[in-house]
């Protein structure tokens, strides 16, 4: 009887902790729906996401098989086409405007939109990648540096210092450079570059939540540092951890069309945002705006974006931030 009594307690206590952080859940999404920013931004970013895990279904990308000469340079149509005309007092051609090339046709005669699409993917697919590695290292070293303190703590902040000392632009091209230019080495490079973020941050919040009194009870009832790190100080230090990772998505995203830009990113004939834009430069000098337009408009949408949600997040986590704005 008393085991029954045991277990019904326990499955109750279950749902009851089920039910508290439905709750939370519950009001943070209310807070964050209430935040301009917030509301903003999650729109843009939903939009951007959801169309960088659709386009990769829903077309397959052959970088020879697209192409056609015949359509190089071609202006947009559809929309756009149509817009440009009725500004510039042209006539709209016979037969209503065709919908080829939306986003226009670059140098080799392919579809803007579909490598934008698919150069989109490629960079929020990078930046998911940089936050996981950035913030599973970092937090990880910070985490431990910060609870242990003493040696431990002095060498790997000196460790981070280095990291930090350089710009982590030009940081990201040395290293890309000497491991060999790819996509894959790029995203490497730009991860090591924002490990020193997250450490220093985690470690800040390690070394304030130390010594607060549900650690020290915890460890007189004999709870070991590694149970201590991960039951209390890890779940505390998650709301700058989720704000940081917000922003850095943004950065992860300009830092990648910067390698794409200097060629040292995804490798053609595969489409990038950073490498769209470099290959639009001598169409641009010639007029051919919506070969540098459309990418770059993406670029800036994606990390206005992740700003805005980044910005919204952290006065909504942030308790002192609350009724501020």
């Amino acid at each position: 009887m008393s085991t029954t009594v045991r277990l019904s307690a326990s499955r109750q206590s279950r749902r009851d902790a089920l039910a508290v952080r439905w709750e939370q859940l519950t009001d943070l999404m209310r807070r964050l729906r209430a935040t301009p920013s917030a509301r903003i931004g999650g729109i843009i970013v939903i939009v951007m996401v959801g169309l960088a895990a659709l386009v990769p279904l829903l077309d397959n990308y052959d970088p020879v098989r697209d192409n056609s000469l015949s359509a190089r340079y071609r202006p947009p149509d559809c929309v756009v086409g149509w817009l440009t005309n009725v500004l510039n007092g042209q006539p709209q051609p016979e037969g209503g405007m065709s919908c080829d090339y939306p986003f226009g046709a670059d140098k080799n005669g392919g579809s803007v939109m579909r490598r934008v699409g698919h150069g989109m993917s490629v960079s929020l697919g990078v930046g998911v990648f940089v936050v996981v590695i950035a913030v599973a290292v970092g937090a990880t070293i910070g985490l431990i540096s910060g609870f242990l303190g003493g040696w431990v703590e002095s060498a790997t902040m000196r460790a981070m210092d280095v990291i930090l000392a350089f710009p982590s632009l030009l940081l990201a091209i040395a290293l890309v450079t000497v491991a060999g230019a790819s996509l894959t080495n790029g995203m490497i490079a730009i991860a090591i570059t924002q490990i020193p973020v997250f450490a220093r941050l985690t470690r800040s919040m390690a070394i304030s939540i130390r010594s607060a009194e549900y650690v020290t009870a915890a460890r007189s009832v004999g709870a070991s540092g590694g149970s201590i790190m991960l039951a209390h100080v890890l779940p505390n230090s998650l709301a700058p951890l989720i704000v940081q990772s917000t922003l850095l998505l943004g950065t992860a995203v300009i830092e990648t069309a910067a390698l794409g830009f200097l060629g040292l990113g995804q490798q053609p004939p595969y489409p990038e945002l950073g490498k769209m834009l470099a290959e639009s430069q001598p169409a641009l000098a010639s007029g051919k705006w919506w070969v540098m337009f459309f990418p770059g408009m993406t670029i800036v949408l994606i990390v206005l974006g992740f700003n805005l949600l980044g910005d919204g997040l952290r006065d909504v986590l942030d308790p002192r931030l609350r009724g501020t704005r």
